[in-house]
Parts: structure tokens; sequence; C-alpha cells
């Protein structure tokens, strides 16, 4: 079985972000990157499957500027096999990687599609269900287990109401939750095998899929600080507070 796990180059999620003065986007100047978090359990997973025997050979896919090469080569130390680059420096929305996504799956035909549910950069959370309704396959959003057995996959989900467990036929595509797994790191020699793994290049050309997105960005505006919070001795002077200062009440 072959699992196609696509990652997203980010911001790394211990760095401070930092807004453009100009207000019109955010500052990545000597900015650590990484995989995105969901796209590293999603690595995380595909190896675990890997090594139960389940999947034979893991792909791993990302679109986007040359750097990007930096995040596959990541995947392939924590045991992917072997990786594809999608090269463009065009700004692209979450309908053109799903667009991509789905040339690569035709070419590859892998049985499981795993993608983080979502980049922690833009939080779009589209391009998994975009994908399934784009292939017309059976998808599991929010995934917190994932077994795959018999030709089927059983994806435990998370739900504001709690967890749903549906049953996929293959190929499926899951995104992967927090709770799924705890990504392991790689190690050294496992990071020097992953330099000679293969690793193609392409274009979106070669999947014939255009790039650039119909969103634009107009304004990047940093949260308003919070202010701090104070103690109440009372619940008297807690709900007066709340009635006239906050004026939730």
């Amino acid at each position: 079985m072959k699992a196609l796990v696509a990652v997203k180059r980010v911001v790394d999620a211990n760095v401070k972000v930092r807004v453009k003065a100009d207000n019109s986007g955010v500052d990545l100047t000597n900015v650590k990157m990484s995989i995105n978090p969901f796209c590293e359990i999603a690595v995380e997973e595909a190896v675990r499957l890997k090594e139960k025997g389940v999947v034979s050979e893991i792909v791993v896919v990302s679109i986007g500027e040359k750097k990007s090469e930096e995040q596959i080569r990541s995947a392939l130390a924590l045991g992917a096999d072997r990786g594809i680059l999608v090269e463009t420096a065009d700004e692209i929305g979450a309908l053109e990687v799903a667009k991509l996504l789905k040339a690569i799956v035709e070419q590859e035909k892998p049985e499981l599609i795993l993608l983080g549910k979502q980049a922690i950069d833009d939080d779009s959370n589209q391009v998994g269900q975009m994908l399934g309704a784009l292939l017309g396959a059976a998808q599991g959003t929010f995934a917190s287990e994932v077994k795959v057995e018999a030709g089927k996959a059983v994806v435990t989900r998370e739900i504001d109401g709690g967890l749903q467990t549906v049953e996929l036929s293959l190929p499926a595509i899951i995104t992967t939750d927090l709770r799924l797994n705890e990504p392991r790191y790689a190690a050294l020699p496992n990071i020097m095998k992953a330099r000679k793994k293969p690793l193609e290049i392409k274009s979106p050309a070669d999947y014939g899929v255009t790039t650039g997105t119909k969103l634009k960005t107009i304004k990047v505006e940093a949260p308003a600080e919070r202010k701090a919070g104070v103690q109440v001795k009372s619940v008297d002077e807690l709900i007066d507070k709340l009635k006239n200062e906050a004026k939730v009440i």
C-alpha cells in the first residue's frame, strides 16, 4: 500500500510572528521555518503505518518555493521514502493546492492520502475537503485515531459533540488532528540518509494546473494586546466589574 503525505513550509510554531510595517503580510526575514505541525503529525502516522507493515511506501509532496525542499528532507528523515516538490514562487490558494494534489494522486495512485487538517499560517482548513470533492474519494477529517485493515480505513474524528467513528473505502483522504500522535525526532543517521533519498522537482505546468489565486490579502494586523487580568475579592465585586466595566451583563 502506498501513502501520499502533503507537507507545507510555515513559520516555526515556537517563533513569535511579526507583521510587516506596511501591514502587507508577515515578516519572514531570518525566521526559522519548519513543517506545519499538523503535516508533521500526518508524516508520523504514515511512518507508524509503515512500521506496522500496512504501508509499503511513503511519498511526501510539498508545493512552494525551492526552499520547501528542506521540509521534504525533514519528512524523509522521519521515515518517508521519496519526495516530490512542485516548485512555484506564485501565491496559491487552497483550491490550487487541491488541484495539484489531485493530479499527483492520479499519477501516483496511493491508497492513503494524509494531510494536516490545517496550516498554522492561513488556518484555511480547506485542502483536504476540496481534494476529496475533486477526487470523489472518501474522507475522514480531524482524525484522532486511524486503523487500516481489510481494505478499509476506520477513522475516529473529533467533532463538536465528542467523537465520531467512520469507515472509509480506499483510496481515502485523512486529515490529521493534534491528538492523533506525537511526532518523533529525526535521528542524525536518518538525517544523513535523507540527503540521498530521491526528490523529484516538478512545476505546476507538469500537472496542467495554472497557479495564482483569486484571493487577495488586503491587510494583516497583529492581534490587539489584551489587558492584564485582575483579582476580585467577592462575587459582588465580580458582577459589578462585568456589568459596569466589561459591560457583558
